[in-house]
């Protein structure tokens, strides 16, 4: 393997290794046995997932117990607003527009880590027996100290993305969840053995359950490889003008456009108004959370409907049929039977829509699916398909990415020395 990619293996397990050290910084003054055995308690509910998704920082009460959730929260605004507002979208295509767009994400990232973490900080006091609850020392300056430790954490969390995109191999906002999701498989295969060795659930139902992890996985890999490919020809002068070079004659169309996206985007909507509501102790508002809690109906209901809204969504963001259609005319191609231009368009959005319908619908299915067929069996823990989808997709984009780095170096390296 070449030395480069090497080098952007390691930079990434670095940064990675950085978030899963921070993790274990917790915020001073808190009283972290309390929040651990609380927790406990909540394992099969928002908080719990949310934890989930931090990498159990979140009972820890670490520094960066907030995640990169709040970053998502922001970037899921900016792009509606994107959406909505033409010369948002305008300075997001710009390249120093998008410099300014994604300080505006950050700015929003910085407020919401602040309501988020005051929220959370005051929330506190409604747990254990002492006056202040988990508080170990004035609930002002424990409020100031949190919140501003969690604010740090978060915008580290979003640097250490940031430069694993860059200067790594993959996403690095993926990656970051992916590590959290991961780091807590060990543990829940000890959880998991331990319900089978106290008779809370048998062999059977444990190798039922395995049988599902498995099918998902394959389905999530058999979808995320799949792809249409539009064929493309091109004038007889660009192929004579190109011998030397590799022209691709066809347009590749993945069946998932919106890669992992969509579930990430609605379990953090779900996440962000049930973490705000479990700080609560109305019982009106703990029924509300109640009610939002994952291993209920309802929110496997929203996330089916939120995960199909924010596929259609996000694949009409990433897959721009008119810019497509105009680069394939300034390179002199064009699609067999298809008109340039605007016929070339309006074909590619209904290849696109119709690959988006099925995309949408998969992801949909594999985000709550599995839970229902978990939650039919009556076994007491939860298994979503959310985290299975993200471990799986990322996993796979990430090795295509290494892929295309080796052959990008083989390419390389065939022009320099010749054959």
């Amino acid at each position: 393997m070449n030395k480069t990619i090497v080098n952007k293996i390691l930079i990434t397990l670095g940064f990675l290794l950085a978030y899963r050290v921070l993790a274990y910084v917790p915020v001073p003054g808190v009283d972290t046995g309390v929040i651990k055995a609380f927790f406990d308690n909540n394992a099969a509910n928002a908080l719990g997932l949310f934890n989930m998704f931090s990498g159990n920082a979140v009972e820890r009460l670490s520094i960066i117990s907030l995640g990169i959730m709040p970053y998502i929260t922001a970037s899921i605004i900016m792009e509606l607003l994107a959406a909505t507002f033409p010369e948002l979208a305008k300075m997001k295509k710009e390249r120093d527009g998008m410099q300014k767009y994604m300080q505006i994400v950050r700015y929003a990232t910085v407020v919401i880590t602040l309501i988020q973490a005051i929220g959370v900080s005051v929330g506190l006091r409604s747990l254990g027996n002492g006056p202040n609850g988990a508080i170990l020392i004035d609930l002002n300056l424990f409020i100031a100290i949190s919140a501003f430790s969690m604010l740090c954490g978060t915008m580290m969390l979003m640097w250490i993305g940031e430069q694993i995109t860059q200067r790594g191999i993959g996403n690095g906002i993926s990656l970051i969840i992916f590590a959290g999701i991961v780091s807590g498989i060990p543990s829940a295969i000890a959880g998991t053995f331990n319900l089978v060795n106290t008779k809370e659930i048998n062999w059977l139902v444990l190798l039922f359950v395995f049988a599902i992890i498995i099918v998902t996985v394959l389905c999530i890999i058999f979808v995320e490889l799949g792809e249409r490919r539009v064929p493309v020809s091109y004038s007889r002068k660009v192929v004579m003008q190109n011998q030397d070079k590799r022209i691709m004659n066809y347009i590749p169309i993945k069946l998932n456009l919106s890669g992992v996206i969509p579930p990430i985007f609605a379990s953090a909507l779900l996440m962000f108004p049930s973490t705000i509501l479990q700080a609560s102790s109305n019982q009106t508002i703990m029924k509300i959370a109640d009610y939002l809690n994952p291993n209920g109906y309802l929110y496997n209901f929203l996330m089916f409907l939120l995960v199909i809204f924010f596929a259609y969504f996000y694949a009409s963001i990433v897959f721009n049929a008119k810019d497509i259609s105009e680069n394939l005319k300034r390179q002199g191609g064009f699609i067999p039977g298809i008109r340039p231009g605007e016929g070339t368009a309006t074909f590619l959005n209904e290849v696109a829509s119709n690959l988006t319908f099925w995309g949408a619908l998969y992801l949909a299915l594999i985000s709550t699916l599995p839970w229902i067929l978990v939650k039919a069996m009556d076994v007491p823990f939860y298994f979503g398909g959310t985290a299975v989808l993200i471990v799986v997709q990322v996993a796979v984009d990430t090795m295509r990415k290494i892929e295309a780095q080796i052959y990008m170096n083989k390419y390389k390296t065939l022009s320099a020395v010749g054959l």
